[in-house]
């Protein structure tokens, strides 16, 4: 499911403008962006938690030539499924 699809399935749910959900999806979704990528850990009960995690530096091999690499510490995005989102699923 693509963001449009998602979009459509929502407004048909809520009785919404497409053009309203997509507004407030975008804001949504930007505001978790925003939030994560300050520190914070954004939950959503029922649903799951996003956080930042921090990747050490490390050393790796070039798959192609076997060469040890040097690879930069790096920031990700964590996250964790909720128990309810975890059943449904299962």
């Amino acid at each position: 499911m693509n963001k449009a699809e998602l979009v459509d399935k929502v407004a048909e749910a809520t009785g919404k403008s497409k053009k309203d959900v997509e507004d407030v999806m975008t804001a949504a979704l930007g505001a978790v962006i925003e939030a994560v990528a300050a520190g914070d850990k954004v939950a959503l009960p029922g649903f799951g938690s996003f956080q930042k995690s921090h990747r050490a530096a490390r050393e790796g091999r070039n798959p192609q030539t076997g060469e040890t690499i040097q690879i930069k510490a790096s920031n990700g995005v964590k996250f964790s499924a909720a128990t309810g989102f975890k059943s449904a699923v299962n």
